[in-house]
């Protein structure tokens, strides 16, 4: 594509002014940067002021620059959150030169970005939370929301899976929808794009070849996450922001010489642990103890294992190389990453070719700042069979690997004349090693930023931005006509491809001004915003392995479009650095809708209270900050829904549905429902928080307290026979609200020369549930939400007013003396003397009451040591592989065969499945040992050399402590059944500079 093509030119010349060598100098100047203690600190910029030279200080805060002029030079020292005593220090060459550096407020001029954007973070308006790279997770990290998991209030993250690249479920604060997304929107470097992370997201906006469109950004790439969570905050985006939004913002370059940075990170993945299935031997004892002579004479004499068959340990590694510097004032970065991560089922593999160029130069005076962006991404996966997860579980464990038999030597079950059995399970392995499924990614994203100050009016900005996100994704399956799982087909062989094509152009004013007379300041912007987003599929026949047609497509390809016009402005006006005034309005205009509802309005407003800067307080000794903040908003939902569901839309019958007429066949079409006053799903939201510091920044942290209702949901819903062209309708109905608190707090617990320990802890209570769910308020009204295994067309999960979202819906089990249930026996909850479907219940959830994360990090001279942890409190999940599997029935098929089954068959010794007994409704409260990391820093390998170096050791999924006796307690969907498990995995790292 010209668009790489293009990348890759940028990207040589940019090497090509990197390898200019910069002249010799000959001077030296050493130092100490100390803070408000006396002790060193460590990794401050020491800079030449107008020449590209620059150091970092060391552990202890000592700093050497070398190869300065003769003549006097004048220094500067820079910290985040830290101010200069001494501001510049003017010296010689060959001197000593120590800085004192004094905490700004616990941080409080660091510059957040926010939308459209930037303010410093004690004048932020709304519920914001930044994560910068020194606090991101370590490991083995392949996508970046894994970074920031853990680390902030209000916002959970769950892995969706342990293969290579997988996705993530990220909540923030809860779901607002039903139907449409509930992700966050994510914006990389002023580019918005969906993160399509959830299983099930339309064709239009998945791209095709790869598992995790957002593993397709180098996690080694990113500075800071920004997580806007209110409505103030967040209702700027106006569209796609009901769910909170994410801002990515990558590295740059700065001023200074060349600075090169190479990063390894090698790591070892474990299986850390398998479902809990009958072992061989337990097999054999069920089946003679309970099967008739038939079923015992089908028993074998193996003794395997199908999981440990399936999955094995591997090596993975990540690299990345970058050089940062200046050529001739214009700051650049250029960096490169290669990973190779493969998955502990057997073939799973992700290979990620990656590069990324940024310009940030300024003209004009600095009148006029450009920012350009480029990444680019190659991906290769082989996608492992995950059909083999669940074949593994239900296999039967006296039976051996292979045989010699038709089927490429693999066992399975087969009839007298060697015919397969359609209802028995195939061979884990088999299914594995004989499907090849192999795709390919190619994705470049990127922008060109303009901000020009007017030299009339410095104080007015003008903002363009145009940016882009293109991908391509395609791919190839195939499955040989002799096996097993082919049965029926003759095997298979096809081919997917689809490009994505996302264009923006953003344009915006910004005017900010001092009103010294009346102790002011104003800052306003408004802006326009055009959003263009197509997908192509392209459709291809499919083939037997032998080479004959399975289906053909009718048209040769199928392209999805969708555009977004907005109109934004916000106001912050502040008084006398004590009261802030924030009101912001968007106006989206989405083709997604009709004419009559194509635009929705989105207005927020916000008043923050700086009490610190009060005199009553201004002089404290204990309070370093104190903000309380109120805000209140309105945002929209369009994400997730089909593009012309509000137009009258006909389909195309496949090949298998055409109609044979006068000696010919024909296709024929038919109508979709459609909605023709479907409308923006809005949620309405109000917050309060507060901000705090405590003794000179050593504790602060935030509390907020929010309630989120969401009305006119984009839901799919029943309805009468006849009235549209289908029974079911995505239409506006119903309301949902979400209403929580969410605390924060961080401490330096010692500060010492040579120990530093700090920590950081976060709680989260989320509350939501559905208030109304139909046009006409039913209180029996309920929508179905998710199926389980086993149970064709049994729902278990259902939407209802007056509760969560997909609560289970079961029957409550009776239990014995002993305490173990009674098979088929449940309470008649209506007293009727009959126990029938109107005797089931609702009964919990599989979202979390309550997410906990805590960080600590030790320091001790050039060693630290470091761990995240994580829990969920008061999430549940259905056990379906226990109410599948772990029965008599399932054991001794009466289809002729043999399976596995649950360890809890010993237990219930269940006949017939249980399905909706609420005995398999399981908690699933956890703590999680996220990670835990030890790294080394040697500093400065000589004083004459810039050479650095770093070596780190991390485990990753250390350990669980839970109740739940499954795979895995964490579960985004809260059925457990066909889960990939995630690793253990062991990492490596070493990092060097020079």
């Amino acid at each position: 594509m010209k668009v790489f093509y293009v990348m890759r030119r940028v990207l040589l010349l940019v090497l090509t002014f990197a390898a200019i060598a910069v002249q010799a100098q000959t001077g030296t100047v050493t130092g100490k940067v100390i803070d408000e203690t006396g002790l060193g600190l460590p990794g401050v910029s020491v800079q030449v002021k107008g020449q590209p030279k620059v150091s970092s200080t060391d552990a202890k805060g000592n700093y050497r620059l070398t190869g300065l002029a003769n003549g006097p030079v004048t220094l500067t020292a820079t910290y985040i959150g830290y101010r200069s005593e001494d501001m510049d220090i003017v010296v010689k060459a060959s001197t000593v030169a120590n800085f004192s550096l004094k905490p700004d407020a616990q941080n409080l001029s660091e510059v957040v970005v926010i939308g459209y954007g930037t303010a410093q973070k004690k004048d932020l308006t709304g519920s914001i939370t930044t994560v910068g790279a020194k606090e991101f997770q370590q490991g083995n990290i392949t996508s970046p929301e894994q970074l920031i998991s853990g680390k902030v209030a209000g916002v959970s993250i769950t892995s969706n899976g342990g293969a290579p690249g997988s996705g993530s479920t990220i909540r923030v604060r809860g779901g607002a929808s039903l139907n449409a997304s509930n992700d966050p929107l994510i914006v990389v470097d002023g580019v918005p794009f969906s993160s399509n992370l959830l299983p099930g997201a339309t064709s239009s906006n998945v791209i095709a070849g790869v598992g995790n469109p957002l593993s397709l950004i180098n996690p080694n790439d990113i500075e800071t996450f920004t997580i806007l969570k209110d409505a103030n905050a967040t209702a700027i985006y106006g569209s796609r922001a009901s769910n909170g939004v994410i801002l990515i913002t990558t590295k740059k370059g700065k001023s200074g010489a060349p600075v090169i940075n190479f990063s390894s990170t090698n790591s070892y993945l474990t299986v850390a642990k398998k479902v809990d299935v009958l072992n061989a031997d337990q097999i054999r004892a069920y089946v003679n103890a309970n099967g008739n002579a038939d079923q015992k004479a089908l028993l074998g004499t193996a003794n395997t294992d199908w999981q440990d068959v399936i999955y094995k340990n591997v090596f993975s590694t990540d690299n990345n190389l970058s050089i940062a510097g200046a050529f001739k004032k214009v700051p650049y970065r250029f960096s490169g990453g290669y990973l190779d991560q493969k998955g502990s089922l057997r073939t799973d593999n992700l290979t990620r070719a990656s590069a990324a160029l940024t310009l940030n130069p300024s003209f004009f005076e600095d009148h006029l700042k450009v920012d350009l962006n480029l990444k680019g991404t190659l991906s290769e996966s082989r996608f492992a069979n995950q059909d083999a997860v669940k074949a593994a579980i239900q296999f039967d464990p006296t039976q051996p690997v292979y045989a010699n038999n038709q089927y490429g030597g693999y066992f399975e079950w087969v009839g007298s004349t060697g015919q397969l059995n359609p209802n028995a399970p195939r061979n884990p392995l088999g299914l594995i090693e004989q499907k090849t499924d192999r795709g390919k990614a190619d994705r470049s994203f990127g922008n060109l930023r303009l901000d020009y100050s007017f030299h009339f009016l410095p104080e007015l900005h003008a903002n363009a931005n145009v940016g882009y996100d293109v991908s391509k994704g395609y791919g190839t399956t195939n499955i040989p006509a002799f096996a097993a799982q082919s049965f029926g087909t003759e095997g298979l062989a096809s081919q997917y491809s689809s490009v994505q094509h996302n264009k923006l152009a953003e344009f915006y004013f910004n005017y900010a001004k001092d009103l010294k007379s009346i102790n002011s300041n104003i800052n306003a912007t408004a802006g326009y915003g055009y959003y263009d987003n197509s997908t192509t599929t392209y459709n291809f026949a499919s083939y037997r392995a032998t080479g004959t047609v399975l289906s053909t497509p009718v048209f040769p390809f199928d392209t999805q479009q969708n555009r977004l016009l907005s109109y934004y402005g916000r106001v912050v006006y502040t008084l006398a650095d004590k009261y802030i005034f924030s009101g912001t309005m968007r106006a989206d205009g989405s083709s997604k809708f009709s004419e009559d509802n194509r635009w929705g309005y989105f207005p927020s407003a916000a008043f923050t209270w700086k009490a610190i800067n009060e005199s009553f307080l201004k002089e404290s000794k204990v309070l370093s900050d104190l903000k309380l903040r109120l805000s209140y908003g309105i945002t929209g939902q369009q994400d997730g829904i089909a593009n012309y569901s509000f137009l009258p839309n006909y389909y195309n019958s496949a090949n298998e549905q055409q109609y044979y007429i006068g000696g010919q066949y024909y296709h024929f079409y038919t109508p979709i429902a459609y909605d023709r006053n479907l409308k923006w799903e809005t949620s309405t939201t109000y917050n309060a928080g507060i901000d705090y510091g405590l003794f000179k920044g050593r504790v602060f942290g935030s509390v907020d307290v929010y309630y989120k209702k969401t009305k006119d949901l984009l839901s799919t819903v029943p309805i009468p026979v006849g009235t549209n062209f289908s029974n079911l309708l995505l239409t506006n109905v119903g309301n949902m609200e979400n209403k929580g608190i969410e605390a924060s707090i961080n401490v330096g617990i010692i500060k010492t020369e040579d120990l530093t320990w700090d920590m950081g802890f976060n709680v989260t209570y989320n509350r939501n549930k559905v208030t109304n769910l139909s046009l006409n308020p039913d209180p029996n009204y309920k929508i179905g939400a998710g199926d389980i295994t086993g149970a064709t067309g049994t729902t278990l999960k259902w939407n209802a007013a007056g509760y969560q979202p997909g609560s289970f819906f079961v029957y409550k089990q009776v239990y014995n003396e002993q305490g173990l249930p009674i098979e088929g026996v449940y309470d008649d909850l209506n007293n009727d003397g009959v126990v029938n479907d109107q005797d089931r219940y609702f009964y919990k959830a599989p979202q979390a009451k309550v997410i906990l994360g805590y960080t600590t990090s030790l320091n001790y001279k050039k060693w630290t040591l470091s761990t995240v942890l994580r829990g969920n409190l008061g999430n549940y999940i259905y056990d379906n592989v226990s109410s599948n599997l772990g029965v008599n029935r399932n054991v001794l098929s009466p289809s002729g065969l043999i399976n596995n089954a649950g360890s809890s068959l010993l237990q219930t010794n269940f006949t017939s499945n249980q399905f909706l007994s609420d005995y398999y409704v399981r908690n699933a409260s956890f703590l999680k040992m996220d990670n835990a990391g030890l790294a080394y820093n040697f500093g400065r390998l000589s004083p004459n050399r810039a050479t650095t170096l770093r070596i780190s050791a991390n485990v990753q999924n250390v350990f669980v402590i839970s109740d739940y006796k499954g795979i895995d307690p964490e579960n985004a969907l809260g059925i457990d059944y066909n889960l990939y498990p995630r690793p253990r995995t062991y990492s490596l790292g070493v990092n060097v500079g020079f």
